[in-house]
């Protein structure tokens, strides 16, 4: 049972003490940690790829049962290996560079797309003793490292010698810097309240109750600012395809789109992970082993993003930016505040007693804000048909008389 919960620390024990035994005493033992090393971030660049492609197909069924049809089920049992015909399919595809590009930027785009991408999982905690570093200021690495695709989009966008993409670029850099204000904001809550920035301290913190519980105000605005980050719906602006094609990757094809898209997937599941971390408890869940924890709540976070995509139609570009600057920036300052007053006040704990209360301070601030801001639906106009249509349309324009 011991190597049930504790897998991947007795693989690598074990892994260590054949290498020892198989190398000549001759070889120095910081080789022995550096082979280890290259094995623990080929695992750890590995994971995402594979889990974007269980993504990928949980998405495309469940996008077919919310819309009443089957969804993939022609290759493979169930359709379970259409992603990985997907996947032969993106990269045999031919790769056509446009004529006038910036070949040098245009060709690294994607990588610098990809690589924070994979930086952030090696700082996120998989088990009490599974991960590959632990950094003091964990979920700040997470924040900076990934912010640096802000820069590969516009790369995209800018060296593709296209309007379009041009346009879709500048589009995503200003959404993402906006909600980029709100998300930190939200996360300095979850800081405020465990005293770190350091995520396994932050799941220890949760031992008992998860934070989710105290910081329902701070989960909200942060899966909302993370769903515009990561361009899914209702905030999949960067690829309208009525006023920008497709947005920053127009000119892209084969495997440097297939790049981009798993650089999206595969931070839609790094950031699943990261809300586990915070919010959620993380790894830590009765019965089952702590890395089998993480991977189910990643994906119940996961199937909320796919559930929002499916129910939300796509919001117009001034809602947008409304939305983050006027709606999620106060609430977030006001949600700061009063977590601070709360830990000042309780300096040992805070109180259970607090959960429905700030549930209700988090639901009656959302409704405030609401009506003071007027976030409101517009009704649907009915278009007149047969005589009252040609009434409307021969009627004379400023009100004169025929």
């Amino acid at each position: 049972m011991d190597w049930f919960y504790e897998l991947w620390p007795k693989l690598g024990e074990a892994f260590r003490g054949w290498l020892e035994s198989a190398l000549p005493d001759s070889i120095e033992g910081w080789v022995i940690y550096l082979v280890l090393g290259l094995l623990s971030m080929m695992v750890i660049v590995n994971l995402p790829i594979v889990g974007v492609m269980a993504m990928i197909y949980m998405e495309r069924r469940l996008l077919g049962r919310f819309q009443n049809r089957l969804g993939p089920n022609r290759v493979g049992p169930f359709g379970i290996l259409q992603p990985v015909a997907d996947a032969i399919k993106i990269m045999t595809k031919e790769d056509i560079v446009p004529k006038d590009v910036d070949r040098i930027v245009f060709n690294i785009a994607p990588i610098v797309m990809l690589t924070p991408i994979l930086l952030m999982f090696a700082v996120i905690p998989y088990g009490g003793k599974t991960f590959l570093t632990n950094l003091n200021v964990g979920i700040l690495f997470i924040v900076a490292i990934t912010s640096v695709d802000t820069i590969a989009i516009f790369m995209a966008g800018w060296s593709s010698n296209n309007k379009y993409a041009l346009f879709g670029a500048m589009r995503a850099v200003a959404q993402l810097v906006s909600y980029e204000i709100p998300l930190l904001i939200a996360i300095l809550g979850v800081v405020v309240i465990t005293g770190t920035m350091n995520l396994n301290e932050i799941v220890a913190h949760q031992s008992s109750l998860p934070l989710i519980l105290f910081q329902p105000l701070g989960f909200v605005i942060f899966f909302v600012a993370i769903s515009a980050e990561l361009n899914r719906s209702p905030f999949d602006l960067l690829e309208a395809d009525s006023e920008i094609i497709a947005g920053f990757h127009t000119e892209y094809s084969g495997m440097k789109f297939g790049m981009f898209q798993l650089a999206e997937f595969a931070a839609l599941m790094g950031y699943s992970a990261v809300i586990a971390t915070l919010y959620l408890s993380g790894w830590e869940g009765p019965g089952l082993p702590g890395y089998l924890w993480l991977f189910v709540k990643v994906f119940f976070i996961f199937g909320i993003f796919v559930w929002t995509r499916a129910t939300l139609p796509r919001l117009r570009i001034d809602q947008v930016m409304a939305l983050a600057w006027k709606f999620l920036l106060p609430l977030s300052f006001l949600n700061v505040a009063i977590t601070a007053v709360e830990v000042v006040v309780w300096e040992n704990g805070l109180p259970a007693w607090l959960i429905p209360v700030n549930i209700v301070i988090g639901a009656g601030l959302v409704a405030i804000m609401h009506r003071g801001l007027n976030f409101q639906g517009q009704t649907r106009q009915v278009v007149p048909s047969g005589p009252e249509r040609l009434a409307a349309i021969n009627r004379p324009v400023g009100g004169g008389t025929e």
